[in-house]
């Protein structure tokens, strides 16, 4: 379910607070040394460090 674009327009990275975008089930950190993605769960996003996945 794709989130709204006012909403993802106001979201950030909590580690580096670049913004995010959205690729499929996750919301991907724009910050090029960052780069977390953080899963979206049943249409909300967990914004949570510790729950994000590392780039590859």
């Amino acid at each position: 379910m794709p989130l709204e674009a006012g909403f993802l327009e106001i979201l950030a990275c909590p580690a580096c607070h670049a913004p995010l975008k959205e690729q499929e089930a996750e919301l991907i950190c724009t910050g090029q040394d960052c780069g977390l993605a953080y899963p979206v769960r049943d249409g909300i996003p967990v914004l949570l460090v510790d729950e994000a996945r590392r780039p590859a």
